[in-house]
């Protein structure tokens, strides 16, 4: 049955596959954005249409690339999965999102398949404010995306 409020978005956990010890999180992430897909598609006309229009037909499908921001904790899985990825390009994980209800129970999963790193963006570091989090940004390139309803 549907709920009558919204789901918020600030109760998710993220996992990848391949950590040490398995299912659990890299770290307090705070934004996940970009999960998408987008279906592209191709318009042609049959020559013998009576009318002069295009019809839309669905051709390649692509997932959008993922951004995932965290506080810095002194963990150097990003930089790890990099640092592979560098060395055997064809290195590729599966990444987790799960969004929780208040009570922590897993509502919708999303999942990331095949996804490699390609941009990290460290922390902007100044001396003034005194209370800013320093942020970690990885982008993730995924070649597909699953919506898990287990």
């Amino acid at each position: 049955m549907p709920r009558e409020t919204p789901f918020g978005a600030y109760n998710f956990i993220v996992e990848f596959d391949g950590n040490e010890a398995a299912n659990t999180a890299l770290g307090g992430f705070s934004d996940v954005s970009g999960i998408g897909t987008e279906i592209t598609l191709m318009e042609y006309r049959q020559g013998n249409d009576k009318e002069n229009r295009v019809r839309k037909i669905p051709g390649m499908h692509k997932a959008g690339d993922v951004t995932l921001k965290r506080g810095i904790m002194g963990q150097v899985n990003f930089w790890d999965w990099i640092r592979i990825t560098r060395v055997d390009p064809t290195h590729k994980r599966t990444v987790m999102i799960t969004l929780q209800d208040e009570q922590r129970n897993a509502v919708l999963r999303w999942k990331l398949i095949n996804a490699r790193p390609m941009k990290f963006t460290g922390p902007t570091l100044a001396a003034k404010g005194g209370s800013d989090v320093a942020m970690e940004e990885l982008v993730v390139a995924v070649e597909d995306l699953e919506f898990v309803t287990e």
